[in-house]
């Protein structure tokens, strides 16, 4: 696939002596942990804060939500902080910002001041990612050559490690230290992402042209991100609770999206570009495609690791070892996913893989043999390393090079979407147990959108040609 180019507006001796090498891999590596990490680690924690706190899991499950909902709106948000004030210095701002989340969140009295201090680590961990793709498409332009396949992979095998790593760790600091250790943890991991972005990245290009600065204000079209803002968090609040579906959610967002629409198209610089998306059938495909492909893995995630307890009388920790081959086999397919320039076909045996794998949910029972539970989740695992990196590598050559931050958040939207929207599916087909009946028929909806997805990525033409 071709990618789109930034025409550099400097020479930065800096940036040719840090290159493309494992500093600058390290440091935008780093920082991408800090998001999948927080969403997986509360996970242990959950039961611990409760008792801490006195609340029941509906009012915990807030700590999960949360996050989701300020990562799903402060993504694009920090992407388009990195397109206009530079990729490094919103680098450095999450961090600042998952430094005071983790403080926050170890000395809070309440959950309220639990549930803001996973906002704003949820607000702090939205910007390393955006901000990495742009500081790779810069550093691609200051050193006028194309980024390696392994730099792009590094993000992608980063989140599905921190994914594995995780409920291990929360176990493990919830062990030494109690449930506030989970919180804790972000400021050594705040601190060393700071100091690595600081050392191996290098500083963002000044505006030497002499050209008028746009203000400020303007440039980040507040009252595109507070529609997008709006938007968003009404349709994410009305897929969290589908079984008791609050239409007049669904009806806000959908006018908010509309009045979104209308503004930016009047906007001079919009926060979502919408003439580009409407143009750039590639890239909105590739949103879509990757939501709906993150709906069917988190469902399985979830939704299989409920029912190996309930269903097939697994212990906690015996499900869990269940479900860590998947993990594994997804990094390592990634290393190989990663490389290829050309994805179509990375991404037509990913969905085939997945295809597999949700019509296998439809065979097994609870009295299943360990075998046949380690394959279909190796089968998951495999379609997870197949279509993570193939999606980031479309995205990045489909994307408008100045616009690679927001673009690059725009996608972690539609997968939080998807992770939303995948608990409410649980829900619906599990109700208050999981069964094996209520297994087959989660089975049967992810067999029909997977199906569904396969034959949308074997049309899709725009991933054969690049454009």
């Amino acid at each position: 696939m071709a990618c789109a180019t930034l025409t550099p507006r400097s020479t930065d001796t800096r940036a040719e002596r840090i290159g493309f090498g494992a500093r600058f891999v390290s440091a935008v590596s780093i920082g991408s942990l800090l998001n999948p990490i927080n969403s997986s680690i509360i996970a242990i924690a959950l039961v611990a804060i409760g008792h801490t706190f006195a609340a029941g899991s509906d009012r915990t499950a807030w700590l999960v939500s949360a996050l989701y909902l300020a990562t799903a709106i402060g993504q694009p948000t920090m992407g388009r902080l990195a397109d206009r004030l530079g990729p490094r210095r919103v680098y450095l701002s999450g961090a600042v910002l998952v430094i005071v989340g983790g403080v926050l969140g170890y000395v809070s009295p309440s959950l309220g001041v639990l549930v803001v201090a996973r906002v704003v680590i949820g607000l702090g961990t939205s910007a390393a990612y955006p901000a990495a793709m742009a500081l790779i498409r810069r550093q691609s332009a200051r050193l006028r050559q194309p980024a390696p396949s392994g730099v792009l992979s590094s993000l992608a095998i980063a989140g599905q490690v921190s994914m594995a790593v995780g409920p291990t760790l929360g176990g493990l600091l919830v062990m030494l230290g109690g449930w506030r250790f989970t919180f804790l943890v972000n400021v050594p991991l705040g601190l060393l992402s700071a100091l690595l972005a600081m050392v191996w990245l290098p500083s963002d290009e000044r505006d030497e042209r002499g050209e008028q600065r746009e203000p400020l204000w303007r440039a980040i079209d507040p009252t595109g991100v507070a529609l997008f803002a709006g938007a968003l968090t009404a349709l994410l609040v009305f897929l969290m609770d589908l079984a008791r579906p609050q239409w007049w959610l669904l009806a806000l967002a959908v006018v908010l999206f509309a009045a979104l629409a209308g503004w930016e198209l009047r906007a001079a610089t919009p926060f979502v570009d919408v003439r580009m998306l409407v143009h750039n059938r590639g890239l909105t495909t590739t949103y879509l495609r990757y939501g709906l492909t993150m709906l069917v893995t988190y469902c399985f995630v979830y939704g299989w690791a409920i029912w190996l307890e309930q269903g097939a009388g697994r212990s906690a920790s015996a499900a869990g070892l269940l479900m860590t081959p998947s993990f594994a086999v997804a990094t390592v397919v990634s290393l190989v996913a990663a490389r290829p320039r050309r994805v179509w076909g990375l991404l037509v045996a990913g969905a085939a893989t997945l295809t597999a794998g949700s019509a296998s949910l439809l065979v097994v029972h609870g009295n299943a043999p360990t075998w046949q539970l380690l394959g279909i989740g190796l089968v998951f695992g495999v379609q997870n390393g197949l279509t993570v990196a193939p999606n980031q590598t479309a995205l990045y050559a489909q994307a408008p090079a100045e616009q690679t931050g927001v673009a690059a958040g725009l996608m972690r939207s539609f997968m939080y979407v998807g992770a939303i929207a995948s608990a409410s599916l649980i829900g619906l087909t599990f109700g208050d147990t999981a069964t094996d009946h209520g297994l087959h028929s989660l089975g049967a909806v992810l067999t029909v959108g997977s199906a569904a997805l396969l034959v949308s990525t074997l049309i899709d033409k725009t991933l054969r040609t690049g454009k």
